[in-house]
């Protein structure tokens, strides 16, 4: 394994002062640590922030990056850490122009109380379906205030909607544009709900459980649906970007304390392998994201066939230390984390590099395919606290001097 010079960090410019010693450019370690082959150190990821769609210059009242300690923090990112920018899996496919859904569907975007707030509405046969988002100036995230489904009727009804149509070519644009943006300092990672995450994010929580589970054979045919519309965009995304790493979302859904093992196994194993095997078929990388608990899902995880696992939370957020998903699973996935947000946002730093190093050690011990300290979310709000910041070099700090 490769040794790396210590770099150091002056100021609020961010300067590598390499000593003559071979490096590895982040793009190349964050292969290295897909494949798991050796690196010069392990990679520090800082997950949503990349320092490429985060834009200080952007006016926009809804934009929360243009105070000063967001600038530094994303130059911070752009220059030291290794970048993951993602790109949504619905972004890549085009709907086609003559798609029977096209007409169901009114969207109305409004400002109310200096909020900006999304009405839509669907028509199904004889009901109409409806939602509403809000989002906020000062916060970086969008409010459900109301779901599409809200009763079993709703749902019968929109079982009953035409499948919607898509155009055949893939649309690679936004992937190879923001490879060439990042150029050498990361990869560029495809982001897809899988057919779990799209039916539950039709409901409120509460609702999603209960029919989830007394109305199984229903919730099912609405699992169905989403396969059979999301299967053949990630054949065809998989073979026209090949190699690239993949985020599969929804499998917090079904994790204690909301469902049991069982559930987790019916509802998003047996729905995720194909989709994890077609991302592998052209050599990419499937990677799962599953907050919270994992501890009784970990083996219907692996049943996935998948490649890498984020964030990893420790306890009292999971219910998992990362030393053991390292030795049990390590050899097969990539590990993403596993620090928490609320201790990258709160902890005095000393405390924090404690959780860095404990992170470090867990996640690089013993025989392993790799490890990727990052994370488990980041900051949405408009002000961006010194510690925070502090925190944030900390973890650069930490495995650029190891």
């Amino acid at each position: 394994m490769v040794t790396r010079a210590k770099d150091k960090i002056e100021g609020k410019r961010y300067i590598y002062n390499i000593r003559g010693r071979l490096e590895m450019t982040r793009r190349e370690r964050l292969m290295n640590t897909l494949n798991g082959k050796p690196v010069d150190r392990p990679a520090v990821c800082f997950y949503e922030i990349n320092g490429l769609d985060q834009d200080p210059d952007n006016k926009s009242p809804f934009t929360i990056y243009a105070d000063p300690a967001w600038k530094q923090l994303i130059e911070l990112t752009r220059e030291m850490s290794d970048r993951i920018p993602r790109r949504g899996l619905s972004t890549l496919i085009t709907q086609s122009p003559d798609c029977p859904l096209q007409a169901l569907i009114r969207k109305e975007v409004v400002m109310e109380g200096g909020s900006e707030k999304t009405l839509l509405s669907l028509q199904c046969r004889d009901r109409i379906l409806t939602a509403v988002t809000r989002r906020d100036p000062d916060v970086d995230t969008v409010w459900h205030l109301e779901h599409l489904l809200k009763n079993i009727d709703d749902l019968k009804a929109y079982l009953e909607l035409p499948f919607p149509k898509f155009e055949e070519t893939v649309n690679v644009a936004p992937v190879l544009n923001a490879e060439k943006a990042i150029g050498d300092s990361g990869i560029v990672m495809v982001d897809m709900g899988d057919p779990l995450c799209r039916a539950a994010e039709l409901f409120n929580m509460e609702d999603y459980l209960v029919i989830a589970m007394t109305e199984k054979e229903l919730f099912h045919r609405l699992l169905e649906r989403f396969a059979v519309i999301l299967q053949p965009q990630v054949d065809r995304v998989a073979a026209a970007l090949p190699g690239r790493l993949w985020r599969v979302v929804g499998s917090e859904y079904a994790s204690a304390p909301y469902l049991p093992p069982a559930l987790y196994r019916e509802f998003l194993t047996e729905y995720d392998k194909p989709i994890i095997r077609a991302i592998h078929k052209h050599g990419g990388f499937a990677r799962i994201h599953s907050h919270g608990n994992l501890k009784g899902i970990l083996g219907h995880l692996a049943e996935t066939g998948i490649m890498g696992l984020d964030p990893v939370e420790p306890p009292p957020q999971g219910d998992v230390e990362l030393r053991e998903v390292r030795e049990k699973y390590g050899k097969e996935w990539v590990l993403f984390g596993n620090l928490e947000a609320s201790d990258l946002e709160t902890l005095p730093t000393p405390r924090f590099e404690e959780k860095i190093k404990r992170a470090l050690d867990e996640g690089t011990r013993g025989q392993g395919r790799g490890f990727v300290l990052m994370p488990s979310a980041c900051p949405y709000g408009r002000k961006l606290s010194s510690l925070t910041m502090a925190n944030y070099e900390a973890m650069i700090k930490s495995v650029e001097w190891l």
